[in-house]
């Protein structure tokens, strides 16, 4: 399975994007024929070799004529319609420029069909996205990983006068994403890149279980002082064990009714978390407790904590986002003497391994008045047969 992991050590531009993808190889022609095709003014693109801190990236420059249109998500979304992208490519665009105008929308307090875009509406933006929408289906990549993403800081200037960094669009478009600090006084994060990650990666966290096959370099328009201010595009083959984050929710309990600790680890099963324990601790002056700890997906995080302090008499969550390793798994089901089970099936070392569905086992168990653990060798043993033949 071909992953791609987008190292954003100093933010992610459209730019920076578009040189990225084509430093690791996607094809500069095949992503002008595309954007000549949304009927731009004289629009082309040229790639330069630059060095940023003394490091070599790909800057690509759009050049086009003076325009000073301002243009409606359904204008581009009507370019990117008639034009020669390919089904995949036009999807791609398309949810970016819907992201983006999403964003607009909300901190504007207004409807996307009212939504003008400025910076994002013109000629570079737009050849921008829909470049990265070209390249990175030609890289027919499959997932993508993207590190925690620095903003940068200070003031800039925007259509809508000076604002800090992150831009409100910027920061509308990065909710749920991790985040990393910065020292660099400037705009690292536009929000075109924001949309551009927002809609590729699958995940966030370092980089993944992957052989790495071929690297690209995007630079951005400034070479800072404090580091390079390139965008890396690490692109393979990924490993068996997949990495993603999850958030780890923790708190103390001691004066919260055990019953209740038990309804509250249903609600939070219930409601969609990964996983939910509890642990016997010692507190302050020697008082037996509780540690319940929650797990669940980056962005579920204040979901899970409404329901802590809804249900118990908890005063203060601790979260944390921790990287998992998981392997890969698939459903299989297997014929038993007493009718099917469900399981899922893993590889560990080339070496397949089968786990039976507990609900089903136990509900096998409890019709035929069969030991459970009866249930789970017949259906392993299933498994391993169905395996050999």
């Amino acid at each position: 399975m071909k992953i791609a992991y987008l190292d954003c050590a100093s933010g992610i531009s459209g730019d920076m994007m578009l040189g990225a993808l084509v430093d690791v190889g996607a094809p500069l022609e095949a992503l002008q024929d595309g954007i000549d095709s949304l009927g731009l003014p004289s629009c082309r693109l040229e790639i330069e070799e630059v060095k940023r801190k003394g490091f070599r990236g790909t800057k690509v420059h759009v050049r086009h004529e003076p325009e000073h249109a301002h243009r409606h998500l359904h204008h581009i979304q009507e370019m990117i319609d008639r034009s020669r992208l390919n089904p995949r490519q036009q999807d791609i665009a398309t949810r970016i420029f819907a992201r983006l105008a999403e964003a607009e929308a909300h901190v504007h307090g207004t409807t996307i069909r009212k939504v003008h875009f400025h910076e994002v509406g013109a000629v570079d933006s737009i050849a921008d996205i829909v470049g990265t929408a070209i390249g990175w289906d030609l890289l027919a990549v499959d997932t993508c990983v993207c590190s925690p993403i620095p903003t940068g800081s200070g003031t800039i200037e925007i259509a809508h006068g000076r604002t800090s960094v992150p831009a409100p669009a910027t920061a509308e478009l990065l909710k749920g994403i991790p985040l990393a600090d910065s020292v660099v006084t400037s705009e690292l994060t536009t929000p075109t890149g924001a949309a551009i990650v927002g809609t590729l990666a699958q995940r966030f966290g370092p980089v993944p279980a992957m052989t790495v096959e071929k690297i690209g370099c995007g630079a951005g328009d400034r070479d800072f002082a404090e580091q390079s201010n390139l965008l890396r595009l690490l692109l393979g083959e990924e490993h068996s064990a997949l990495a993603d984050q999850i958030c780890v929710l923790e708190t103390n309990l001691d004066d919260t009714n055990g019953e209740w600790i038990g309804h509250c680890c249903e609600q939070l099963m219930a409601a969609g978390a990964l996983d939910v324990y509890w642990l016997p601790i010692a507190m302050k002056k020697n008082r037996p407790g509780v540690l319940l700890t929650v797990l669940c997906e980056v962005g579920q995080r204040d979901r899970f904590e409404s329901i802590l302090f809804r249900e118990t008499t908890s005063l203060g969550v601790r979260s944390t986002v921790a990287t998992r390793r998981k392997l890969p798994r698939e459903s299989r089901s297997v014929q038993t003497p007493w009718g099917s089970v469900p399981g899922k099936v893993v590889c560990v070392s080339g070496s397949e391994r089968f786990s039976p569905e507990y609900e089903a086992c136990r509900g096998i168990a409890t019709a035929h008045q069969v030991p459970i653990p009866e249930v789970y060798q017949a259906a392993r043993d299933a498994f391993v047969s169905r395996a050999r033949d």
